[in-house]
């Protein structure tokens, strides 16, 4: 757990993004990860990340460089098992936490946030689908150190849920082909958990190695926001696989807290992006903005139209975050007692969280260049990168489908659906 020394960079040898080259394994550690004992220590541990972080987020953005040393250092920080139930020797922190904790490294750099999204929400998924011999051996993986990334979406199926990925039981192994798109952490992960279906349709998570035969991982993720998530492809060419590394996805059939983990993520994601976007504009007003000249102050900072316009931010900024904290605890509760009660209220909660941090990271992304004037654009400060991480984040899922299933479930009584978009 020790500071990342800044080293000169080498082109040549760092891996960019946007690039078809394959990008080799990431070795494995060589020591076992830390364990977390309690929620004060996670979020301890990652204000201390983010201040690490931070300091290279721009420039990551803007040369288009992964973070390898980042995130070596915040998976051997212990934040990556911090939701492996205390049971299996996992600190088991709340969801609350866990919130706090993804806010608070995407607020640093929100690159480095989504690539713990898919891990987090398979160590729930583990727990929840798991046999015990499963739930043994992947938990150790994960408080050993190693990474989950993920090989869920297709990019020219039907629609999200739809899997062309085929897994074919040949025995004491299965064999698995296809090829997936928006693999956030795939690149920089251990192990590469595979949604694929068998030829009655059902979904399985299939834990791949990183480096298994047949396993290709691309880093041609070239959207113009969250760029160094390393969300390329993965091309998965007749991949053998132990049957015991075969996970049923269940977790949707039955009420659950999977949907809520999910979404809790994403929404904390959006909510950092915010809030390191209003710090920036008010050190940016502070040290470099000019005030306007009908204003008459001294400073940019003395602007009456200016203060107003921070203390709204800040004000549906908490707002937010107060809805996260809000949505934490039902999933919290969910867990503990899961009925379609509970879980439907984890959902909605979490749904009303996820459109109020859309809302804010939209707005503050925006409202920094209109508050810290012209100059703020410059190349040199890069601030852009705020707006185009969150315009790229929040289409994960869309927000005009929140509003509706949150009226139906108080207009109508109606629960929403259990997926991992809900």
């Amino acid at each position: 757990m020790g500071v990342i020394e800044q080293q000169p960079i080498d082109y040549a040898l760092h891996p960019r993004v946007n690039s078809n080259d394959p990008v080799p394994p990431r070795p494995r550690p060589d020591k076992p990860a830390h364990i977390i004992r309690s929620d004060g220590e996670a979020i301890a541990i990652a204000q201390r990340l983010a201040a690490e972080f931070a300091p290279g987020a721009a420039l990551r953005d803007r040369e288009g460089l992964l973070p390898l040393a980042e995130i070596d250092a915040y998976s051997q920080s212990g934040l990556w098992g911090i939701n492996v139930p205390k049971a299996h020797g996992g600190p088991g922190v709340s969801y609350r936490t866990l919130a706090r904790v993804i806010a608070i490294l995407a607020a640093a750099d929100p690159s480095i946030a989504q690539i713990t999204q898919n891990h987090l929400a398979i160590n729930g998924h583990i727990d929840l689908d798991g046999t015990e011999e499963q739930k043994k051996e992947f938990f150790g993986w994960v408080l050993s150190g190693l990474r989950f990334g993920n090989a869920f979406s297709e990019l020219n199926s039907k629609n999200v849920a739809a899997f062309e990925t085929r897994v074919v039981d040949e025995g004491d192994h299965v064999m698995l082909k296809g090829e997936k798109f928006y693999t956030t952490g795939a690149l920089l992960a251990h192990i590469i958990p595979v949604v694929a279906v068998d030829e009655n349709g059902k979904g399985f998570l299939v834990f791949t190695d990183r480096d298994a035969p047949g396993i290709t991982v691309t880093n041609n993720w070239s959207s113009f926001g969250q760029r160094t998530t390393a969300s390329g492809s993965v091309k998965i060419e007749n991949v053998r696989v132990p049957k015991n590394r075969v996970l049923p996805v269940a977790a949707f059939d039955r009420p659950t807290i999977a949907g809520p983990v999910s979404q809790i993520i994403q929404a904390a994601i959006d909510g950092g992006i915010a809030r390191g976007a209003i710090d920036d504009a008010i050190a940016f007003i502070k040290t470099q903005s000019r005030p306007w000249i009908d204003s008459g102050k001294e400073t940019a900072g003395e602007d009456p139209f200016t203060i107003a316009a921070i203390g709204d931010l800040k004000i549906k900024l908490h707002a937010a975050e107060a809805l996260l904290d809000i949505a934490g605890e039902a999933i919290d509760v969910g867990l503990a007692n899961p009925t379609e009660e509970t879980i439907a209220q984890a959902t909605v909660k979490t749904a009303e969280a996820k459109v109020l941090t859309t809302e804010i990271a939209i707005l503050a992304t925006n409202k920094l260049f209109e508050l810290a004037g012209t100059r703020s654009t410059l190349a040199q400060h890069n601030l852009d990168r705020h707006w185009r991480n969150a315009r790229a984040h929040t289409l994960h899922d869309p927000v005009r489908w929140k509003f509706f299933h949150v009226g139906n479930f108080y207009l109508n009584g109606l629960n929403p659906p259990r997926h991992p978009w809900s």
